[in-house]
């Protein structure tokens, strides 16, 4: 089968063709492109004789995905896929994948790395140490005996949790169905006006739907402490970015870090994340290490044997 990597996955090509050689090993051919497809029109192209399309997080519109007559299987190397129409797919009876779990470690280091950064000022520290000025008028707290609410405790939820747990913070979560891994760190499932009233630190971990778009808003914020800060390494959408904006010009939170936007950046001037006080901001790094990207990509081989054997893994449609 022609299978075609349509985007770069940020893994060295000699490295990743050596991931996929068991596949091409086995007759599988691989066209490996290495920029991301201008326009919708280079999209279609790129798409037109492939059985198996590997995208990592580009949107990929209907259109383009029933142009492809051959198109199989959709491999996502990312472990959201709302960038995905799948709706096209299921009318197409496309199966899709996604690389669930490359990214639990990386993104949860990163929650606790902007936790770390809120409270203590390590930027801002270095920055004022070069100006040969002192630490006055900054505060600095320890993340030890602090609540911390994880809402959503799937695979990186859990993972963000352990680490929290692991820093001395108790832990509170919010989820659909609770997790063995958080209850065994001694974590409290509460109802989530519980959590954000009762956290020091509210990070969120929920995937981007109709049932999570715009959870958190002004009502939510409203609910927290006035010294308590909110970290979103999960999706935009999930959160109401005025009302968070709104919160912390207003004094109504005291911080937050924020890697992920209503759009991929680069941001708008106008984006409201960014004019906002007391933000620390990053540009989507959460999933993006080297080990990371070597393990979704291991991952999306993985999918696609199984896929190629009539045993698919990790499918979402």
């Amino acid at each position: 089968m022609k299978i075609t990597i349509s985007e770069p996955l940020a893994v060295k090509e000699d490295i990743l063709r050596g991931i996929f050689k068991k596949l091409t090993d086995h007759g599988h051919t691989l066209k490996i492109y290495d920029h991301i497809a201008k326009d919708e029109k280079e999209q279609i192209e790129r798409v037109r004789d492939t059985d198996i399309l590997v995208i990592a997080n580009s949107p990929l519109g209907g259109d383009v995905i029933k142009s492809a007559k051959h198109l199989k299987m959709i491999a996502v190397a990312f472990t959201g896929f709302d960038h995905v129409d799948m709706e096209a797919c299921k009318e197409k009876n496309i199966l899709v994948s996604n690389a669930s779990g490359y990214a639990n470690t990386a993104v949860a280091e990163l929650a606790v790395g902007m936790a770390l950064e809120l409270y203590r000022n390590i930027i801002s520290m270095n920055e004022k140490t070069r100006e040969l000025k002192t630490k006055g008028g900054y505060r600095f707290r320890e993340l030890k005996g602090k609540v911390v609410g994880v809402i959503g405790t799937g695979a990186i939820g859990s993972e963000t949790a352990k680490l929290f747990h692991a820093f001395g913070c108790d832990i509170l979560a919010y989820s659909n169905s609770e997790n063995k891994k958080v209850l065994d760190l001694s974590g409290k499932y509460v109802s989530l006006e519980e959590l954000l009233s009762s956290s020091d630190i509210v990070t969120v971990h929920l995937p981007y739907n109709k049932s999570t778009e715009r959870l958190i808003g002004e009502k939510e914020f409203k609910l927290m402490k006035k010294d308590a800060i909110f970290i979103n390494c999960a999706r935009g959408q999930v959160v109401d970015n005025e009302a968070l904006k709104n919160a912390l010009n207003n004094g109504v939170i005291a911080g937050a870090g924020i890697d992920v936007f209503d759009k991929e950046p680069p941001l708008l001037e106008n984006d409201p994340v960014i004019n906002s006080k007391n933000v620390l901001v990053t540009p989507h790094i959460g999933y993006f290490t080297e080990e990371a990207m070597i393990s979704r990509a291991e991952i999306t081989v993985d999918n696609i044997e199984g896929f190629l054997n009539n045993k698919p893994v990790n499918v979402v449609s």
